[in-house]
């Protein structure tokens, strides 16, 4: 669960001057998460809207992730990503990820400055130690709103396309692959889905790639182009999140597109 946990706070971005946004306004993605002989082990819930201020508008994605039931007694865990993207170029803008674990909390926000060239990360503590990161290209957003934009990516099996992974303060250069199609059951029925899966190939592999962990997204043909699953697999056992609510986007939401 751990696992699943932290490889939904790594940070995506695709090698594009736009990006599609992962979510529009209005929308809502449920998923119960199962890992190992626990059916019922946490909940990803992520919901998104739109805010519009002086200085143009935007979209807040916010994505909370806890573990419950037996789980939870065992590794009691809560995380809260908040997100907000230019809608006018998917662009992210600001990050902040919260962390709850065994009462220990842990909080960071990054603000990222594509002119500059850097993304500021900073500590919310009471040190407030910042720095900032070289960002290299790329446009950086958490592992599963970076998945979630691959619902738009004209990948077919075979295919790949390059990312930029970024996890706490140091990135990550991946490739996706799709690695072929596959039938998927959930309980919103049944869907035909390209099956993606990062992988480190460019550079050394690190953190949970280099301990041989995988990551797969199960991306639905239909018209929404849903992820209905997601998986993380450790030696120590397999994390799955699968799709049990959707809400669809607002009808008059803009869109950004690759």
């Amino acid at each position: 669960m751990r696992g699943l946990i932290a490889a939904s706070l790594l940070a995506v971005s695709i090698l594009t001057n736009v990006s599609a946004l992962p979510v529009l306004p209005g929308e809502e993605l449920h998923y119960r998460v199962a890992w190992a002989l626990l059916p019922g082990a946490g909940e990803i819930r992520l919901s998104a809207a739109r805010q519009d201020d002086p200085a143009g508008s935007r979209l807040r994605v916010v994505t909370h992730t806890r573990t419950l039931g037996l789980a939870r007694m065992v590794l009691p865990f809560e995380a809260r990503a908040t997100a907000d993207f230019t809608l006018a170029d998917g662009r992210l803008r600001w990050l902040r990820e919260e962390t709850r674990q065994r009462g220990e909390q842990r909080a960071h926000q990054v603000a990222f400055d594509y002119v500059a060239g850097h993304a500021i990360w900073t500590a919310d503590d009471a040190s407030g130690a910042s720095r900032a990161l070289t960002l290299p290209p790329g446009e950086p957003s958490d592992m599963i709103l970076g998945l979630l934009r691959t619902r738009d990516w004209p990948l077919e099996p075979g295919g790949r396309r390059d990312a930029l992974v970024l996890f706490n303060d140091e990135f990550y250069e991946l490739t996706i692959h799709c690695t072929g199609r596959e039938t998927v059951d959930t309980p919103l029925g049944r869907f035909t889905t390209r099956v993606l899966e990062p992988r480190m190939e460019r550079t050394a592999p690190k953190g949970m790639f280099r301990r041989g962990g995988t990551v797969r997204v199960w991306i639905a043909e239909d018209r929404w182009r849903l992820p209905v699953r997601f998986a993380v697999e450790f030696k120590v056992g397999r994390g799955v999140a699968t799709l049990t609510r959707h809400l669809p986007p607002a009808s008059d939401a803009p869109a950004a597109h690759p």
